[in-house]
């Protein structure tokens, strides 16, 4: 197995349909709000969506997932539109892949396929390649009596970026090999980062958490005057970077995490334990929130949620809502579009729930440098605070 294979990028004209089988609570709005999010994981992984298909049904077929009529009218339009995948918004069970698969005879991805594939494409460093591939033989452990028909028949491309093929009776010991001495080398990541964190203990440590693409790594350019990679695609940072800071004569350590999703692979976050320890051990959670996102509260509540799983909820919290000028824009369209002639504002959003409930809260734009100064203003205060707390001796 060379790298080269394992990180390949995706081909940039694969064409992929998208599968989402929701229950019948979930309203068709909710629905087609996650099929969005699906459809630019698909781009970010590389490739374009043609069309969706949904079935709503009391739970999922445990054969095919979808029921044999959704199955048939999919297979037809993959056949007639040469389609090179099938993405479900769900995870699949082995047995499930491979009976969709005999059905389509195409490649089946699901979400946290498609999640893993685009962790590969962005990961940069050496760790973050041994993370991502350690989690990707997790994840393809128990679902190895398919994998080895599924590489036969397509190579590269979405969901392709794992180990090549190997002998059927001996790929279960293979990949469990792979998986101890992947676990070994990410021991020695992880002592190294021990000892660099241990060296800067006393310096108060703020980190920038939040759902994927909600401008963090803008934010972290714009704070630390550094150059660290922003880019309207989700996932666009998997490496944790870490800037010292200095406010009013305070240095402060600024790391910049990987985003948070909706269903985030199990694995993919048991990988990244280096990178979840810098939110772990911060003094200070940066929680920046995409304010223009129509479901910028059920992305608050997953950013919550799974800093509860990784025992980092009960830290300090500032909670910036990012992009205020796309919500001011849109909110201004609704008004014109009432008849109202009022112009919406910053200070109008600090009398609404959104400040009450989250206070305390920040409105700003780091794209167009709206109300960083307030920003900064509240982390030198913050962080001051820490600082002073921790060396009395210095105020």
């Amino acid at each position: 197995m060379s790298k080269k294979n394992f990180y390949e990028t995706a081909k940039p004209q694969e064409t992929a349909v998208l599968v989402a089988v929701p229950n019948y609570r979930q309203t068709d709005a909710q629905t087609n709000e996650y099929l969005d999010e699906l459809a630019f994981l698909t781009e970010t992984a590389g490739a374009v969506t043609l069309k969706r298909f949904v079935q709503k049904l009391d739970k999922p077929d445990i054969r095919t997932f979808v029921g044999s009529g959704k199955l048939n009218e999919i297979k037809a339009y993959i056949t007639e539109n040469e389609v090179d995948m099938v993405i479900f918004d769900d995870d699949l069970s082995a047995s499930q892949v491979r009976n969709i698969e005999r059905e389509l005879q195409v490649k089946i991805v699901d979400r946290s396929l498609l999640i893993l594939d685009i962790f590969a494409l962005r990961a940069k460093s050496a760790q973050a390649h041994a993370q991502v591939e350690m989690a990707q033989y997790q994840y393809l452990l128990p679902r190895l009596t398919n994998l080895w028909t599924h590489l036969s028949k397509q190579k590269g491309g979405i969901g392709m970026k794992g180990p090549g093929e190997t002998e059927i009776e001996t790929d279960r010991r293979i990949v469990r090999d792979k998986i101890a001495l992947l676990r070994e080398r990410l021991k020695k990541f992880e002592k190294q980062n021990f000892e660099q964190r241990k060296a800067r203990s006393g310096i108060v440590r703020v980190a920038l958490v939040g759902y994927t693409n909600v401008g963090k790594s803008t934010l972290m350019n714009l704070l630390s005057k550094s150059e660290v990679f922003a880019e309207n695609k989700l996932f666009a940072t998997v490496d944790a970077t870490v800037r010292k800071v200095v406010f009013d004569n305070i240095p402060f350590l600024l790391s910049d995490t990987v985003g948070f999703i909706r269903k985030l692979p199990t694995k993919l976050i048991e990988s990244f334990k280096s990178t979840l320890d810098e939110i772990r051990e911060a003094d200070l959670l940066v929680h920046v929130v995409d304010v223009s996102h129509p479901s910028f509260e059920d992305h608050i509540a997953v950013v919550n949620e799974t800093l509860k799983d990784i025992n980092a909820a009960e830290k300090p919290v500032l909670l910036v809502f990012n992009k205020v000028d796309q919500y001011l824009q849109q909110r201004e369209e609704e008004l014109e579009a009432e008849g109202a002639e009022v112009r919406p504002s910053i200070e109008d959003l600090k009398a609404t729930y959104m400040a009450r409930v989250h206070a305390p809260a920040l409105f700003v734009s780091a794209t167009n440098k709206i109300n960083i100064d307030a920003l900064r203003d509240e982390l030198q205060s913050r962080v001051a605070e820490i600082h002073f707390q921790r060396y009395p001796n210095n105020v």
